[in-house]
């Protein structure tokens, strides 16, 4: 009888000692861990958990500092640490009793890159999708100050605490499968800067905007956009990704974010631009950086089947650059693909989302990263001209795209030519020109340009 209550004994206490040393173990969410960036210059928000009411310290190696903070009564903590203008590797070090190293810590310039499959598609490309110059790119991707964090793929109903993903050096092993246009967008970054680079990755290919925004952005744009959510969960579920591969990580500290989505929403232009804003709008609010950058590319010109014009949703785009502060759109009219969705040459989407970054976001001077943009119209007689905002080039290419309507609104390609800012436009079948559209149709290839190579968005004058 003894014995078995010895046993007894000793069979709680190894539980209690387990038991204790579990909840005495700090957890962080998936966002924080070894090979991670740190946003430069700034005051770095880390959490995660530990025993309930317990003093957590962390010390950080760059500038031997520590910082105490206390848990609630979940176990939940919070604190910021202050970070250097840029360098590594680095190790932060985090304690509630039970001691966690992070390691191969760098401080540098972290970013956002979500969307849908545009955004998603990797660096070696997919099945008949190949991505333009891959081998090349591969061949050269070993960049130990690019860190790579891919989210994987999940759903909810309700904001989740933490995601799948992990921390990765850029590598041939690591690179090829993260995405494409995130990855140039970095690495150009990375070149140009001189400072570590951390892209985080979390897009989903197919989904529309709805499912990327919160319940409450949802609500205030359209209550009936959350009807979808009483039925099957699904990628396009509304908030169902923003609730499970955004919600995770607010509150991190970044500099800004890339996206490229839209396909997906292609059928409703008109409520595009509204959301658009909305996310953005919500996503600056519950990150807590008001104002942080936002670039995006335009989808890019397809032969979509002939039930809708996805100019429209260019359009939309485009409108939503105007009413979103300290944002920009990235036109790719002119390396779209007839017969494929996914364009190739995704270094021109990633290095032309760079050209922001680095002009706006980091002032460098000299560079252009916005296309020429429509100003103004004037009819004089049977001919239109149209001024833009800068002088204009077709690398001595026939502008094609331009069409002309008279008031029984049948537009009719018309001839174009270039006088420094302004476009000279005449039609023999429109000799009372009223409206004018430039490339507002699904396939085109645009070849409109500015001095520095980048090319105009489709665009109309008229409302019809």
């Amino acid at each position: 009888m003894k014995m078995m209550n010895r046993i007894k004994l000793l069979a709680l206490v190894c539980f209690c000692l387990i038991f204790f040393s579990v909840r005495a173990e700090i957890k962080l969410p998936a966002i924080f861990g070894s090979n991670m960036v740190l946003q430069r210059n700034s005051e770095a928000a880390l959490w995660g958990t530990a025993r309930p009411e317990t003093t957590v310290l962390v010390k950080t190696s760059w500038d031997k500092a520590k910082f105490h903070v206390k848990s609630d009564e979940d176990g939940k903590w919070k604190v910021k640490v202050k970070t250097p203008e840029a360098g590594g590797p680095y190790e932060i070090i985090i304690s509630d009793g039970e001691i966690v190293k992070l390691e191969n810590i760098l401080i540098g310039e972290v970013w956002l890159c979500s969307g849908q499959s545009n955004m998603e598609m990797s660096l070696r490309g997919a099945a008949n999708d190949p991505v333009f110059g891959a081998n090349e790119a591969i061949l050269n991707v070993n960049k130990p100050a690019i860190r790579l964090f891919k989210v994987e793929n999940d759903k909810g109903l309700q904001p989740q605490d933490n995601f799948m993903g992990s921390w990765q050096p850029c590598n041939r092993e690591t690179a090829p499968v993260f995405s494409a246009t995130a990855y140039f967008f970095g690495n150009l970054l990375q070149k140009t800067l001189g400072v570590p680079i951390g892209l985080i990755e979390s897009d989903w290919g197919g989904t529309r905007i709805e499912a990327w925004m919160d319940e409450e952005s949802l609500k205030e744009v359209n209550p009936n956009l959350l009807s979808d959510r009483n039925g099957k969960l699904n990628p396009n579920t509304s908030t169902a990704l923003f609730n499970a591969m955004i919600y995770p990580m607010i509150g991190i500290t970044m500099r800004g974010t890339i996206w490229y989505q839209g396909e997906s929403n292609r059928k409703e232009p008109q409520t595009y631009a509204g959301l658009m804003e909305q996310m953005v709008k919500s996503w600056r609010e519950q990150w807590g950086l008001s104002n942080f950058p936002f670039y995006y590319c335009q989808i890019a010109p397809y032969k979509y089947d002939n039930t809708v014009n996805t100019a429209y949703l260019r359009e939309a785009q485009l409108e939503a650059s105007k009413r979103i502060p300290n944002s920009g759109m990235v036109s790719l009219l002119d390396v779209g693909n007839k017969d494929h969705i996914h364009p190739g040459n995704k270094r021109a989407a990633g290095e032309r989302l760079a050209y922001f970054a680095l002009k706006e976001t980091y002032g460098i001077e000299g560079i252009a990263c916005r296309g020429p943009e429509f100003q103004d119209m004037t009819i004089k007689g049977s001919s239109v001209e149209l001024t833009f905002n800068e002088n204009l080039t077709s690398y001595d290419q026939e502008l094609r795209l331009f069409k002309v309507a008279g008031k029984d609104r049948t537009f009719h390609p018309a001839v174009a030519e270039i006088k420094g800012r302004k476009v000279i436009l005449t039609s023999k079948e429109v000799p009372d020109p009223v409206a004018v559209r430039y490339a507002f149709d699904n396939y085109v290839d645009g070849n409109l340009f500015n001095l520095y190579g980048l090319p105009a968005s489709s665009f109309r004058t008229d409302d019809w």
